[in-house]
């Protein structure tokens, strides 16, 4: 009896999903809404992939912290996650607010967490995991927290290898052979020599060849008391100022993930993850019944297709398809396309409600198109945002002509792609 082993304490774990900042490199998408609020994968937002790794490891006491924008997603955590009073689990945003020790909004990552310390502390927690809001992956948590545990460690980083050419996009780490990150450079210049700062043969597993050094994901497990202690001054920024700092006097070791992540902070990478999604196998998956991908429930119909022609393509709940054509595109819910439609490279978010006859009446009496893609459309390479209306014979990014990157009033250009904002009404016969 002397020499059974007491059983580990499981850990108190506390999820915090940064919400991040104005989202500038994903506009127009985030004009109305915060970046975690942005539409994916035709029924899903943004925020469900990290809340969902969360809730598929165990882990259901999940803060969202935000500051711009965030009355749509508000809106959708109510709508799209509830437990039940015994499990204890929440999802709660925590928007800046005004206090008596802050009066300022999130001035960083770690300027967020710190002006929330104080909820975060009623929970009594004895280890954080920080994520992002803007990342797509499909992470085991448990098995994150479980290698943490079992290295001592203080905090651990999630990384992710890359070849030299796409470490000047990330912060680089160093480590030794017992995967101990011993320095940290932040986005480091394409010509700057880093050689020493290659993976050690001992830490380097299956990885292969090519991808030489670890990249930071942003995603990080705090002990309860370290967090604490270096959030104990007037550091703003986890990357850049908390984590090399800790480097110095803590023991900082590093989790290498081999799975998919793509970061879509910007409108091309959203364009590219969301079209992989059409893909016979794409890159992520959401047909898991066993994680599955969680997300607002809405009661909707099915899809009506009209002898239409759909190849490589998702449509969600509710659409409306009428005799058209529709390849490697993304197709939201409550989405109407009129006959004699050609899609190619789309992603329409689709629509929040359906227009009434009234509604409808009302629109032909001003003018002006329904909700929805009209009669005769050909659209290549563009992201339609929600409640958008498209007149009859629009056509749009067919004709071959550049346009540079910004506002071009009816709509919004960004590396070749064009994006029809939420909300915006195209007039019948517009050439874009």
């Amino acid at each position: 009896m002397a020499n059974e082993k007491t059983p580990r304490q499981e850990p108190r774990v506390l999820a915090i999903i940064l919400g991040g900042g104005k989202g500038t490199r994903l506009y127009p998408l985030t004009k109305e809404r915060s970046k975690p609020a942005v539409p994916f994968g035709g029924k899903y937002r943004i925020v469900d992939i990290p809340i969902s790794n969360c809730i598929n490891s165990g882990y259901r006491k999940i803060y969202l912290l935000t500051q711009f924008n965030s009355a749509s997603l508000h809106q959708h955590i109510i709508n799209s996650y509830s437990f039940d009073r015994f499990s204890r689990g929440f999802v709660e945003i925590l928007a800046a607010e005004q206090t008596l020790e802050h009066s300022g909004w999130y001035e960083g990552t770690a300027d967020a967490v710190r002006k929330n310390i104080s909820h975060f502390r009623s929970q009594h927690p004895t280890h954080y995991i920080i994520l992002s809001g803007d990342q797509l992956y499909r992470m085991d948590l448990k098995k994150f927290m479980d290698e943490h545990l079992a290295s001592g460690a203080d905090i651990t980083i999630a990384a992710k290898a890359v070849n030299r050419s796409d470490a000047s996009g990330f912060g680089i780490m160093q480590v030794d052979d017992s995967s101990k990150i011993t320095a940290f450079m932040e986005k480091p210049a394409r010509d700057l020599n880093i050689d020493q700062w290659k993976i050690p043969e001992k830490a380097r597993g299956s990885l292969p060849a090519d991808l030489e050094y670890l990249a930071s994901m942003g995603i990080y497990i705090f002990n309860a008391d370290t967090m604490d202690e270096m959030l104990d001054n007037e550091c703003n920024d986890f990357g850049k100022e908390i984590i090399p700092g800790a480097i110095k006097t803590k023991k900082v070791n590093s989790y290498v993930f081999n799975g998919y992540w793509e970061d879509i902070g910007t409108i091309r990478s959203f364009y590219e993850a969301t079209l992989d999604l059409t893909k016979p196998v794409p890159s992520f998956n959401f047909y898991d019944e066993d994680k599955p991908i969680y997300t607002h429930m809405r009661n909707l119909p099915p899809s009506k297709v009209n002898n239409a022609d759909i190849s490589c393509s998702l449509t969600s709940e509710g659409c409306v398809i009428t005799k058209s054509r529709i390849e490697n595109s993304v197709i939201g819910v409550r989405s109407i396309i009129n006959e004699g439609c050609d899609l190619n490279g789309v992603v329409m978010m689709g629509a929040d409600f359906y227009e009434n006859e009234a509604q409808k009446a009302d629109n032909k009496k001003h003018n002006a198109p329904n909700v929805g893609i009209g009669k005769g459309c050909k659209i290549n390479k563009a992201i339609i945002d929600k409640n958008a209306s498209i007149g009859d014979n629009c056509c749009i990014n067919v004709n071959g002509k550049k346009y540079e990157d910004g506002d071009h009033g009816l709509f919004y250009s960004a590396d070749g792609i064009i994006v029809i904002r939420k909300g915006a009404k195209i007039p019948a016969g517009t050439v874009i």
